[in-house]
């Protein structure tokens, strides 16, 4: 699909995490600026939390802060004044090297997967592979499955019957049933021949549970349908696609960000806004500790 896309936000180092907030504005990260950021809609950013390495996937929270991974997955407590509250560790694990993209489901459980091997070449076999794992709502945590070996996007179809989790080193997406308690089955892997070249990285579901998947090395967010089979594409600027999300009024936006600009290199690390004729839904709260 040809699509315009606005630029609404540059000079970051690699952009990753999209959410947005009942308010309308836009949360992201920059794993190599180590921050957590929020665009309001008025267009102003503001740096909510700095000094976090290896940052990547956010959740907001139902009693206020968020959700974030790193070298481990953690609590941004909200202070008095609502900004920069304590830091509390919710999952950490021997050997992992960074917990990565993360995403809620219905209930305010918090999914997260584990990168264990050097991902400097992502074309490599990752040794040791990671994990997934799941925060529930009294803090405790449960290890889902292994065999993911660089951890990326997770989302849920509209239903939440069906878990999505992105597997780079894999160039496709690992996928399980999930029933009403939260007991996975079925595991398969979809979407690999959409990603021959390059690698898939962050992702979003819209409405009709079609993923929209980011494409590192393709210069583009790919349109998945539920089964993995390629339906459609909107060209980026960037050989470094990292992720999407839906927001706006009418959760018709599709934000899509990315490490860099292959129109004008200077501006590093960029933000995108488009309106790809579908529509996404709000990601749940976290309702986790």
């Amino acid at each position: 699909m040809e699509l315009e896309l606005e630029l609404i936000a540059s000079g970051y180092g690699l952009v990753e995490g999209p959410r947005t907030d009942a308010d309308g504005a836009l949360w992201f990260t920059d794993i190599r600026g180590g921050t957590v950021n929020r665009r309001d809609p008025d267009g102003t950013i503001e740096i909510v939390l700095s000094d976090r390495p290896n940052i990547g996937g956010l959740a907001l929270h139902a009693d206020g802060g968020l959700i974030m991974s790193g070298p481990t997955v953690a609590r941004l407590h909200p202070a008095a004044e609502g900004r920069d509250g304590n830091v509390e560790v919710l999952l950490e694990r021997d050997g992992v090297k960074s917990f990565n993209d993360l995403h809620t489901d219905a209930a305010g459980r918090v999914y997260v997967g584990a990168i264990r091997a050097d991902i400097s070449d992502l074309r490599a076999e990752p040794d040791p592979p990671g994990e997934a794992y799941r925060i529930e709502l009294d803090g405790s945590v449960t290890e889902l499955y292994g065999g993911v070996g660089v951890s990326n996007g997770i989302g849920f179809s509209t239903d939440g019957a069906t878990l999505y989790h992105v597997d780079s080193t894999s160039r496709g997406l690992w996928v399980h049933d999930v029933d009403a308690a939260g007991n996975l089955s079925n595991r398969r892997h979809i979407g690999k021949a959409a990603f021959e070249r390059g690698i898939p990285d962050g992702m979003c579901v819209d409405s009709d549970s079609n993923l929209w998947v980011a494409h590192v090395g393709g210069r583009r967010v790919v349109k998945l349908d539920r089964n993995g089979d390629q339906l459609d594409e909107i060209a980026v600027p960037a050989s470094w696609v990292t992720s999407c999300a839906f927001g706006g009024a009418d959760y018709g936006d599709l934000y899509i960000v990315s490490a860099d600009n292959r129109d004008d290199e200077s501006l590093g690390g960029c933000i995108w806004r488009c309106r790809p004729g579908v529509t996404g839904h709000p990601t749940p709260l976290a309702r986790v500790g």
